[in-house]
């Protein structure tokens, strides 16, 4: 009971919970104004009548599978061109400072070219989520390489590996944990993007129930819809977790 009460996952629970109930006192008691903050409990309560009234799930199921196409495509993409980066060090110092460079570039302004090209459908979010979601991937599939120790290669040459056992068995393993942190910047660039672009063009999914509640000034209704979205971002993040746990224990 002690080794429960005193874990990570409790810890964090329970002060999850203590703000929640802070924050609902300061809202009934009028010091924090319901037109700006909804009560948690309004909140919790909203995600059922607000299905009822937008039908919530399909939403959530419609940005679900943009983010997960997306950041399955930034692996299959960022993975191969990391490693070439890896491989061939000319590449990787004529091409990271570049790459650095576009990370940190708005792509997001982008979006009325590609409205335009795709139209308002469900591939313009993808290609949103994407682009600002596979550069930092690639850097850090290329450092992940790059700190893996030349010990754990010399060992598996030792063992007489052929060279996919050594990158299958050792580099992607060792590499793994760097590799993770990658998918979860590139998880939180590609989310972040495609709910902004349901947002602001409604094409459907979190972000357009987020503006149809907050222009509908159903403030329980706007933090129910955002509640969603968080949820969304842990679900993936859980995954990511226990695809770095397999991977690492292959």
């Amino acid at each position: 009971m002690i080794r429960l009460l005193s874990s990570p996952a409790f810890c964090s629970f329970g002060l999850l919970v203590a703000f929640l109930l802070l924050l609902e006192g300061l809202v009934r008691s009028g010091l924090v104004s319901r037109a700006i903050v909804a009560e948690p409990s309004a909140t919790i309560l909203g995600i059922v009548d607000l299905q009822a009234k937008v039908d919530i799930l399909g939403a959530l199921r419609s940005t679900l599978t943009s983010t997960l196409t997306a950041v399955g495509l930034e692996i299959l993409v960022a993975v191969p061109l990391g490693h070439l980066m890896y491989k061939r060090r000319a590449v990787g110092i004529a091409y990271t400072s570049w790459l650095a460079s576009l990370s940190a570039a708005p792509i997001f302004l982008l979006y009325p070219l590609f409205l335009v090209v795709f139209g308002r459908n469900q591939v313009t979010l993808i290609v949103m989520g994407f682009l600002p979601g596979v550069i930092p991937l690639i850097l850090h599939v290329q450092e992940g390489f790059l700190g893996v120790k030349q010990t754990f290669i010399n060992v598996g040459h030792s063992y007489a590996l052929s060279k996919n056992a050594i990158f299958w068995r050792i580099m992607v393993p060792a590499a793994a944990p760097t590799i993770a942190t990658g998918v979860r910047l590139a998880l939180m660039y590609t989310l972040i993007n495609i709910v902004a672009v349901e947002y602001l063009v409604d094409v459907g999914g979190l972000g357009r129930i987020v503006a149809d509640r907050y222009f509908r000034f159903d403030i329980p209704g706007t933090y129910s819809a955002i509640v969603a979205v968080a949820a969304v971002s842990v679900l993936l993040n859980w995954l990511i977790g226990r695809g770095e746990q397999w991977i690492r224990s292959r």
